[in-house]
């Protein structure tokens, strides 16, 4: 089994993060750490570099995740998957065997995240897998 984390260094993902390391150590799972890259519009001119730097901008990210994982000493995979974070999520917690799926929120209201499909708010509804919805940190 593993623990599937969303991670974009959004305001909630450095809390994210901490849990989903503790839960990974807690159970002595690896950590897959997952950024959806759905790049916007599938053709134009644009595209292929909409594309490329929202993939690096993924692996950038992932790679300050991966610091903070090996300081625990937990184990981690490393996936930027071309899709909709939701989707991607859930992607990568089937083929992982995830015991949970970690994101972090903006602390939003439940309205705008189900007016706007935040990514916490598409999880809870279309993941069988459970789900850990983790608050940024009071006044962040």
């Amino acid at each position: 089994m593993s623990v599937v984390l969303g991670y974009d260094e959004s305001p909630g993902a450095a809390r994210a993060l901490r849990i989903a390391v503790e839960v990974a150590a807690a159970f002595h799972e690896r950590l897959v750490l997952v950024y959806g890259a759905a790049a916007p519009g599938p053709v134009g001119e644009e595209y292929a570099s909409h594309y490329e730097a929202i993939r690096q901008t993924g692996r950038t990210g992932l790679e300050h995740a991966v610091t903070e994982a090996d300081r625990a000493g937990v184990p981690t995979v490393v996936e930027v998957i071309d899709d909709k974070p939701a989707h991607a999520l859930i992607d990568a917690a089937t083929r992982h065997a995830a015991r949970v799926i970690v994101v972090g929120s903006w602390a939003e209201s439940p309205m705008r995240g189900a007016l706007l499909g935040s990514t916490p708010h598409k999880l809870l509804h279309m993941s069988t897998v459970p789900v850990l919805c983790v608050p940024p940190e009071e006044g962040g």
